[in-house]
């Protein structure tokens, strides 16, 4: 029997897939669970990668003309009633304010006290306190389109939660924009899914397919909901960014109305986008390995760590001065027009506990400095799209000219291997026996790893698209915007179908 190689995580992917996520998360000191059910702290080096997400995407907002501003956390009950789908799909999610204030109990302790003459919902999504404020703000064309982002945190109450990727409160963005035209509000809602894409593919380095849900997985009170979907190494699918068109049902419900040239009233037609610190854990289970967490460049709280290494104080005070001198040229360097972020990691710890650390970290480059380094005027570099053992010895001035490249490169080698992974496991089945064996998992000792993507015929009826989420707990996750037009029959039924969809088990 061959021997079990080590690494730095344990239990590894193949052994235990979603013990393997919380131990990456430990290892990377990314997050940890509150005392607070259900919530999280979002600790320094995970909560730098979500600022890093939102001044990256926050940009590309802004250059298609949206702005940011602020709604309240607390929104009136009456105000989800106003759309009955809406209310609907959040009724079990939804966090309730009922009092106003605490009292003395007399036993020691506290009650609530000051009942609300109406309860107030704690976001859940702002669709109908933003109504409010647009109902007001809107009154003539000239006042469209309104393109509005909000950064904001919301709750929804979940039952079962894994750090990152559904917690009962999350941080993320919603944007919301009300037009003059049906066909303005359409090519916003595509426009910006086609944003996402480009976020997700050019800085989170993972590759997405863009389509629409069906009717079944729609944001509730929308006409069309749009997504982005990732594969993850586990094959399963995550759904990495919505966008939704609305139609005028919010309008009508918050009576959004503005006077057209023609000075006749009506309805406007919204849409609405959002993607939240979930992307955190699409980037942790599409690139990570067993040796902890892998952090494409573009978003990486910092790029290089630098371990000096010396034996005594005479060897330190060399060693420092030559980190010194490096670290001035390297603050001159950019690399995606912003600085080059330096950790110079000198703690009281061994070498290889110090290189193991930020191997787990995710770090895109580690740099080794002694003495011998020093007379050969070099450094000693790791990069973490390569094994912890594969380093070169580079001179000090090439590595400082040719390091935007290296990190170039680190970010295109951890796209293309997601990219390959989602290609390997992806397939065309037309045979519902196939198709069932596919999604059965091979290793019931570790029934997570299995299937992936599957393009499959589907006639379109919901009953056949619930019988397979019954029978196999895999759903349709889009119908790719790609997809071509092609006779066939459907995965389940039988009966004739246009297109293939993309069916997985998802998170």
């Amino acid at each position: 029997m061959a021997k079990k190689s080590r690494t730095a995580i344990n239990p590894t992917r193949e052994e235990d897939y979603p013990t393997w996520y919380q131990q990456v998360i430990m290892a990377a000191d990314l997050a940890e669970n509150s005392e607070v059910r259900g919530c999280m702290v979002i600790k320094p080096w995970g909560y730098t990668i979500w600022e890093n997400i939102q001044r990256n995407l926050d940009d590309m907002f802004k250059e298609t003309g949206h702005v940011n501003a602020y709604f309240p956390l607390f929104i009136p009950k009456s105000y989800f009633e106003k759309e009955a789908e809406h209310v609907e799909g959040f009724a079990k999610e939804c966090a309730v304010v009922t009092h106003s204030r605490l009292e003395d109990d007399g036993k020691g302790g506290l009650r609530p006290a000051g009942k609300l003459g109406e309860e107030l919902i704690v976001r859940p999504t702002s669709e109908t306190i933003i109504g409010a404020s647009f109902s007001k703000w809107v009154n003539s064309y000239r006042d469209l389109p309104l393109l509005i982002n909000q950064w904001a945190n919301v709750v929804r109450w979940e039952l079962r939660t894994r750090l990152f990727l559904r917690t009962t409160e999350f941080l993320w963005q919603e944007g919301h924009t009300v037009h003059a035209t049906e066909e303005e509000a359409y090519i916003e809602t595509k426009k910006m899914l086609d944003i996402y894409a480009k976020f997700a593919e050019d800085y989170l380095a993972i590759p997405v397919i863009k389509g629409e849900k069906t009717e079944s997985e729609r944001f509730p009170g929308a006409l069309h909901t749009f997504s982005i979907e990732a594969m993850m190494q586990d094959k399963k699918a995550l759904q990495a960014g919505t966008s939704h068109f609305l139609g005028q049902n919010f309008s009508k419900a918050s009576n959004i109305k503005f006077q057209n040239q023609n000075g006749v009233e009506e309805y406007a037609w919204t849409t609405s986008w959002g993607v939240s610190t979930r992307l955190i854990g699409a980037l942790i289970m599409a690139h990570s390995d067993d040796n902890g967490l892998v952090v494409p460049p573009r978003l990486a709280p910092a790029h290089v760590a630098i371990i000096p290494i010396y034996r005594n104080e005479e060897e330190k005070t060399e060693v420092m001065q030559f980190i010194t001198t490096l670290q001035e040229k390297l603050k001159t360097v950019r690399y995606d027009e912003n600085k080059i972020i330096v950790r110079l990691d000198d703690r009281d710890l061994t070498s290889g506990e110090r290189t193991w650390q930020w191997i787990k970290k995710g770090i895109p480059i580690r740099l080794e400095i002694g003495p011998r380094d020093i007379k050969k005027n070099s450094v000693f570099m790791g990069r973490r799209d390569k094994a912890p053992r594969d380093k070169q010895s580079l001179q000090i001035d090439n590595f400082i000219e040719e390091l935007p490249q290296i990190l170039s490169e680190i970010q295109h080698n951890i796209y293309q291997k997601a990219k390959e992974f989602r290609e390997k496991n992806t397939k065309n089945i037309d045979n519902k026996e196939e198709f069932y064996k596919f999604f059965t998992p091979k290793n019931k000792e570790n029934p997570e790893i299995h299937g992936g993507f599957v393009l499959a015929p589907w006639c379109g009826n919901a009953e056949c698209e619930e019988k397979i989420k019954d029978d196999l707990k895999v759903t349709i996750r889009i119908i790719p915007w790609d997809a071509k037009n092609e006779s066939g029959k459907c995965i389940y039924c039988g009966k004739p179908s246009r297109k293939r969809v993309i069916f997985a088990k998802a998170y």
